[in-house]
């Protein structure tokens, strides 16, 4: 009779034996099924950088012989990061800014990682809305970007396809080669001196119209505007319930991505060239390893391509039920990722020898990174196919739906952290108004970037906003888990949450190995710092300090808040409030009051719910407890009533 008012309590709100699953935070919410949770993660750190940025690295560095520092770095610091994470994140069951009830003096690291995400997400939602830009022009019977007479062209112009400036009423049949005419445009674009792609001028002079500066902004570029607009929409719409939708969503985005892969790929090693394009990224040049660069620009892929420090690792894993085998998922999504980049690489090299046996020059000289890889040397590639809409059409759809996967989690990251820190029912009833709260204000603080000037802009965000700020975010992260709030304590906690302590490799890891690699990237970085440039552009010196403005911009929250935690804290001495304010929060632990045992057991409730449940249950002890005691009878003993 003591514990029949509590059932509910103990099964999480359903009936012993029920078989329809239920969240286990009522409050929260939980993954509809650990799929989804995986394959979200999977969609977050599978983004656009694998498909343009491993491939250049690899052939930068040594080709095959690259993939031996990479997956070295995997092993000893991208693995265990990634584990750190997620298990902090499901430990709390709290977005990045809860999560820091472990020492509060650092919750600025929390802030720092909204500050990253909210940078990336507004840059990274205009990469996406040119891929759908790209994605809508493939619509047609002839990419507009396979000849050089349209308006746009410059007398520079010279394609495969056809040579020279073209008027713009010229026929099909006057601008279709013949394997003469092939030939000598080959054997022109070898001997020129100078030339410019009808991609290079489509994407520079008519998608986005570039300014000659950085503050010359010029007028919106409509189109891009527009395509942005639906970016944030689509968005959106898919974040309309939280993880719930997203959480349906990623069956498709995060797995289509791997069908067109697939398909271009067996596309792509059936082109006359392709095995060289191939060969050029897998042949090993040993003696690059012994260069610190390479070891570098290892790390740093490891590092980023994860997106550790971003945040969205740990407000996704919030998400997961509180035993979830979060060691699990931390090697399968890595290794995941990782193969993705490997595979990219063939499938972009593949087509990139085509082009290069097409143009007779060496496949250095037409592969880039970045943009410049995406929306010119591919598109141009993709002219050379046969029916080269319908390649087109499924490359871009491949990168919108990449880019897609990343931008879920870097929206839901920054919603779950402000509904999490005001915490008011209201706010968590309506957090798709929070949602869309978060998209408005994403969509306006893009727009400057479809203007003239915006892909300087994207560049200089995409350069500074996470570069060494991730770095330096996830070192002290590292730092504070084991050593302010102690390697033991977290190690007890993991085992607490998964039923088994951490392997003793990822303890090492953490504690040592991992903090060095990251002081390692960090150093590298700085020393291996350049000014950036775009093509022959180079940035005026007041745009790289707004740049490290950006970069600062995450790390000051730190200090920041460090000093302002220790000033309003507890303690007559200075020594006092530090140790106050590095000390866990009374409510620091599992969220549900069932998860709370051992050290955590009595302690503050994690969730509004349960706490209001042991309330009524503390409540009708006492009401049966003194019942019996005036009827003279035995007490009802504490330890048979589970509220307790």
């Amino acid at each position: 009779m003591c514990g029949q008012g509590l059932r509910g309590f103990k099964s999480n709100g359903t009936v012993p034996g029920e078989s329809v699953k239920k969240d286990e935070n009522l409050r929260r919410g939980n993954w509809g099924n650990q799929i989804e949770f995986v394959l979200t993660s999977v969609g977050y750190a599978v983004g656009l950088g694998n498909v343009w940025r491993f491939p250049y690295l690899c052939y930068r560095n040594g080709g095959g012989a690259f993939m031996f520092p990479y997956f070295i770095m995997l092993v000893f610091c991208g693995i265990p990061l990634f584990f750190l994470e997620l298990s902090f994140g499901q430990f709390a069951s709290l977005g990045c800014l809860g999560v820091w009830k472990v020492s509060p003096m650092f919750k600025g690291v929390g802030y720092g990682m909204m500050v990253v995400s909210t940078y990336i997400g507004i840059y990274y939602n205009v990469v996406i809305c040119i891929a759908f830009y790209y994605f809508f022009m493939s619509m047609t019977n002839l990419l507009p970007w396979t000849y050089c007479n349209n308006a746009w062209n410059t007398p520079d112009c010279s394609g495969v396809a056809g040579t020279g400036r073209l008027s713009a009423n010229a026929s099909l049949a006057n601008v279709t080669a013949t394997a003469t005419g092939m030939v000598s445009s080959i054997t022109e674009l070898v001997n020129r001196t100078k030339r410019t792609s009808p991609s290079e001028e489509y994407w520079r002079y008519y998608v986005l119209n570039v300014s000659d500066d950085i503050g010359n902004f010029g007028e919106v570029r409509l189109p891009i505007l527009g395509c942005l607009a639906i970016s944030w929409i689509v968005v959106f719409l898919c974040l309309i319930r939280g993880v719930k939708s997203s959480g349906k969503v990623v069956y498709f985005t995060a797995t289509f991505p791997y069908v067109v892969l697939t398909i271009l790929f067996i596309r792509g090693i059936t082109l006359e060239g392709a095995i060289n394009g191939i060969k050029y990224y897998l042949t090993p040049q040993w003696q690059k390893i012994l260069d610190a660069k390479v070891w570098g620009d290892a790390a740093s892929q490891i590092f980023y391509s994860l997106g550790c420090a971003w945040g969205g690792l740990i407000t996704m894993a919030s998400y997961n039920k509180f035993h979830n085998n979060c060691y699990r998922d931390s090697i399968i999504i890595s290794v995941t990722n990782c193969g993705t980049s490997v595979y990219a690489g063939f499938v972009i090299f593949s087509i990139l020898g085509f082009m290069a046996h097409h143009l007779g020059v060496d496949v250095s000289e037409v592969a880039d990174h970045g943009p410049g890889l995406a929306f010119v040397a591919y598109p141009e590639a993709l002219t050379l196919l046969p029916i080269s809409p319908l390649w087109s059409l499924l490359f871009f759809f491949m990168l919108i739906l990449l880019g897609l996967g990343t931008q879920f989690c870097l929206l839901e990251t920054l919603v779950t952290a402000i509904v999490d820190e005001i915490g008011s029912d209201w706010i968590i009833k309506n957090k798709t108004v929070v949602t869309l709260g978060v998209a408005i204000m994403g969509f306006l603080l893009g727009v400057p970037l479809t203007t003239r000037a915006g892909i300087y802009w994207l560049l200089l965000m995409d350069n500074y906003a996470a570069s060494f700020s991730l770095v330096i975010i996830s070192c002290i992260m590292c730092i504070c888990i084991m050593y302010v709030y102690g390697h033991k304590s977290y190690f007890k906690d993991v085992e607490m949450m998964l039923g088994f302590p951490p392997p003793i490799f990822f303890r090492i890891c953490w504690r040592f190995i991992s903090p060095v690699i990251i002081t390692f990237i960090l150093i590298f970085t700085v020393i291996q710092y350049k000014p950036i440039t775009y093509n022959e552009y180079v940035f005026p010196d007041w745009s790289l300090i707004i740049g490290f403005c950006m970069a600062v911009s995450s790390v000051i929250c730190i200090p920041l808040y460090g000093i302002y935690k220790v000033a309003t804290s507890e303690g007559a001495t200075m020594l006092e409030r530090i140790k106050y304010a590095v000390k866990p929060d009374r409510s620091w632990g599992p969220a549900l009051q069932e998860h709370r045992i051992g050290r955590y057991a009595g302690g503050p409730c994690g969730a509004v719910e349960t706490c209001t449940l042991k309330e009524e249950g503390k409540e009708k002890q006492e009401e049966i407890r003194l019942s019996i005691q005036g009827a003279a009878g035995p007490r009802c003993s504490s330890s048979s009533l589970p509220c307790a």
